[in-house]
């Protein structure tokens, strides 16, 4: 498939650096890039960010294939490598910019994500209530280049070891079908 017509998710689950490494490593997911989105301010900072003052969630854009992997398996995987059910915070991140969210960019992704969030609800897959934001998409604005491609140039840190690697354990554990095949057979 040519680039141009990729299909386009803005997903927020917690760290930017553990969302990109989860959907970079999907057959079918061309481009991750980490930004913030969904905030009050024109070309925010990381350091603003990181306030929780803007508004912004830390985010990142997927750039697919969806005659590889769909939107509806993006979500699947969206919701089985964070915690949905926590208000504004992902184990030790705290705060609005660390918030679960999806921000959709077409009709047909909002009615996904919410029936989605339906069927979680319905089948109680979580112990608590789903409280992921389903918000129309805004403006995107892509993080500085440290933030990019993060866990992969960062494994010794030990953020990527506690926070970021059994992320990638159990997508490789539950997912292995879907990982292409130059991360399914290499160690964390």
């Amino acid at each position: 498939m040519k680039k141009e017509n990729l299909k386009v998710a803005t997903f927020a689950g917690g760290c930017f650096w553990c969302t990109e490494a989860v959907f970079l490593r999907l057959k079918g997911v061309e481009k991750v890039v980490s930004g913030f989105t969904g905030g009050a301010i024109k070309n925010p900072a990381y350091r603003e960010i990181t306030t929780g003052r803007t508004g912004h969630a830390e985010g990142i854009q997927i750039f697919f294939d969806d005659t590889v992997i769909s939107y509806v398996e993006l979500l699947e995987v969206f919701f089985a490598t964070h915690d949905p059910t926590t208000l504004n915070r992902q184990g030790h991140d705290i705060g609005t910019q660390y918030r679960s969210a999806i921000f959709y960019n077409s009709e047909q992704q909002k009615e996904e994500a919410l029936g989605f969030i339906q069927f979680l609800e319905n089948e109680k897959v979580f112990e608590n209530k789903v409280v992921t934001e389903v918000t129309e998409l805004g403006p995107f604005y892509i993080a500085e280049a440290e933030h990019q491609t993060f866990y992969d140039r960062n494994r010794e840190a030990s953020y990527c070891q506690f926070v970021i690697d059994p992320k990638i354990t159990k997508l490789k554990t539950y997912y292995s079908n879907k990982l292409k095949e130059n991360t399914s057979k290499n160690a964390l």
